[in-house]
């Protein structure tokens, strides 16, 4: 997300022109809004998507987000769309419970934005982001975990791991073992703290991302379990979903875009054929969703010029079928988890 205004119907959250998401054209494209139809904004933020999706004669939009401050921040908006915006504070993989909930299901659209708002990188004290300094938190929702918790209690294999697997950093074992060493001398508090010891143990080249920027993505991810909510999220929104309705997803990174790509595979069947399978081997179960084009669609060099931010955006989308809402397998659940370790081994 990025400085900008809102799409033309309602002003931006708060009276100013504060954020918009990425790809919103595309979006919008991909959700195909229709007169009085009901659509679902799963990670409300500054308000970008649901004001585009007000914009449409008679919609109705259900809104939430887990950060409180955003549902704050978003009241002049509910205020200005007068009944047609209902913003709760959820988590989005409580989407279909809400949904249900407010008389909002079944749904004639769903959208993610997947990831943090710059509203809540720019704000110090929530220790998002280490270009200020700030304490070590991370929580979108100000409540459970914290960053500094996971990094001073955390043994040195799961700091690793998580690391390693949330935020592809390839001396994750290297910052955890400085990370384990270092807190027995003081316990890291501020954002400061950690990304100055993991600059100084595993440096960059010149012209690469600061090299923190990995493992504080990796332990955002620990503290919110963004992986586990995008899955719950996706399949919230399968069971929430009309026949006929859209879902579109907005992925920033491969961990987040890996799963999307999955589970529209896995629901849109791609890959069966008669042919495939063996004698006797039964058919898979119907299609509950259907992929169109080509896919993903990518920001426009245009969007990119405007909005660094937008550079590694990704937006998949797809058509809810009749098909019955299937359940998460395994082999989808374990691309949204660490791996699992036996300690009684070496």
């Amino acid at each position: 997300m990025t400085t900008g205004r809102g799409a033309d119907g309602l002003a931006a959250t708060g009276g100013a022109a504060r954020h918009v998401p990425v790809l919103l054209r595309e979006v919008i494209d991909a959700l195909r809004p229709t007169p009085g139809g009901r659509y679902l904004d799963a990670t409300f933020g500054a308000g970008g998507y649901t004001r585009a999706i007000l914009a449409h004669p008679e919609t109705r939009v259900l809104a939430l987000d887990r950060d409180p401050n955003a549902v704050r921040d978003g009241r002049p908006l509910v205020e200005e769309a007068r009944g047609r915006l209902t913003l709760v504070e959820a988590r989005f993989s409580q989407l279909d419970e809400v949904a249900r909930a407010r008389g909002f299901a079944p749904l004639d659209g769903v959208v993610f934005d997947i990831g943090v708002s710059s509203m809540q990188f720019d704000e110090a004290e929530r220790g998002f982001s280490f270009r200020g300094d700030g304490p070590l938190d991370m929580r979108m929702e100000g409540r459970g975990q914290t960053a500094a918790d996971i990094v001073n209690e955390a043994d040195e294999e799961t700091l690793a791991d998580i690391l390693y697997f949330y935020g592809e950093e390839r001396a994750a074992r290297r910052i955890a073992r400085a990370i384990v060493h270092d807190r027995k001398l003081a316990p890291f508090a501020s954002t400061r703290a950690l990304a100055e010891m993991i600059a100084r143990v595993a440096p960059g080249r010149p012209g690469d991302i600061h090299p923190a920027t990995k493992s504080f993505q990796a332990l955002r991810i620990a503290v919110n379990d963004e992986l586990g909510e995008l899955l719950d999220g996706l399949a919230g929104a399968e069971r929430a979903l009309a026949e006929g309705g859209r879902l579109a997803v907005v992925t920033f990174h491969s961990l987040e875009d890996r799963i999307v790509k999955q589970f529209f595979a896995e629901r849109c069947g791609r890959g069966e054929t008669g042919s495939r399978r063996l004698p006797g081997e039964a058919a898979p179960p119907p299609r509950s969703f259907i992929c169109e084009g080509r896919q993903p669609v990518a920001p426009t060099r245009e969007e990119t010029e405007r909005n660094p931010r937008a550079r590694s955006a990704k937006l998949r989308f797809a058509t809810r079928t009749a098909g019955p809402a299937l359940p998460l397998d395994d082999r989808l659940a374990r691309l949204a988890r660490l791996p699992v370790r036996d300690k009684g081994k070496p």
